[in-house]
């Protein structure tokens, strides 16, 4: 029985999440631990934290719980899903292969890609050693206005068309002209308030097509401030691109982080992008005394 927790760090296009694997109910965790581990200067940083615990459900390999870096709830991550999916395999609580995850949104069906499709060298690992590919199966999204129609107004930074969308958690779109504005957006201005325009909080993404049919991408997520990748917001930002007639159904979405590939389909999106496993962490006292009592309760090792 370990003496302490132990946590792992994985990131997806640079959006990072602290992952723990607890097979014991005693864990306590809450949004006082999720702010304090994903404090960048007191606790090990991170976009957001994931839990792991035994699903109850037949066929589902874990449960995943996610808490933004200021402690609040969020149903889905495209990004964090991949690092859950990766931390699942080295922890020992499923194979490389397909595996189905229940989590907020509901199950949602990963498959780690054998290494013949391993993106690795595109990641920046040409060896693949601590990267893998991780499909997703996503769901489908829902867009929720009318086509023609759109939202927002002159918060958005100009007078352009927004859409909202669903895709497990709320997302608004918008396009902006060209990649020149959009890197020039101050998003820690034009974020806050377009966040809290939706009870509840919503992801805003700003998008602007590329010559070569994908889409340029920077995002402000609910709960954590400007982030280097969404992959739920990914997916939003393509199917609402897509009903606007500006992309394909299949395309590259790219990340300040790096890219995300979205395929549309009727029945549902899939993303695939990468998951990197960045380290094993070893908590201090304090924060063992926040996750739980180590003499009472396990917490499986995601080394």
């Amino acid at each position: 029985m370990s003496s302490a927790p132990l946590l792992t760090k994985h990131h997806g296009a640079g959006n990072d999440f602290l992952v723990v694997c607890d097979d014991s109910p005693a864990g306590s965790f809450d949004a006082r631990v999720a702010r304090l581990l994903c404090d960048r200067r007191r606790g090990f940083g991170a976009d957001g934290l994931l839990r792991a615990t035994p699903s109850p459900r037949p066929g589902l390999v874990a449960r995943m719980e996610l808490w933004n870096a200021d402690g609040s709830r969020a149903e889905m991550s495209g990004n964090g899903i991949r690092c859950f999916a990766q931390a699942l395999v080295r922890a020992g609580w499923a194979e490389p292969g397909a595996l189905v995850v229940e989590t907020g949104a509901g199950p949602r069906t990963l498959r780690l890609l054998p290494a013949t499709e391993n993106r690795s060298a595109e990641a920046g690992r040409p060896d693949g050693v601590d990267v893998d590919w991780v499909e997703v199966e996503m769901g489908a999204v829902t867009l929720e206005l009318p086509l023609g129609e759109c939202a927002g107004g002159p918060a958005l930074g100009g007078a352009w068309p927004a859409r909202p969308a669903l895709v497990g958690n709320p997302h608004l779109v918008v396009l902006v002209p060209d990649a020149g504005e959009l890197e020039a957006l101050d998003l820690a201005r034009l974020g806050p308030p377009l966040e809290a325009a939706r009870p509840g909080g919503q992801n805003i993404e700003w998008i602007a097509p590329r010559p070569d049919g994908g889409l340029q991408l920077r995002v402000w997520e609910r709960g954590v401030g400007e982030t280097a990748a969404c992959g739920t917001g990914s997916v939003a930002a393509a199917a609402v691109a897509r009903a606007w007639g500006v992309v394909g159904e299949r395309l590259t979405v790219w990340n300040p982080g790096g890219p995300l590939e979205v395929a549309l389909a009727p029945a549902g999106a899939r993303l695939v992008g990468d998951a990197h496993y960045v380290g094993r962490l070893e908590p201090g006292h304090d924060l063992r005394s926040l996750l739980g009592d180590a003499e009472t309760a396990r917490v499986g090792g995601c080394a």
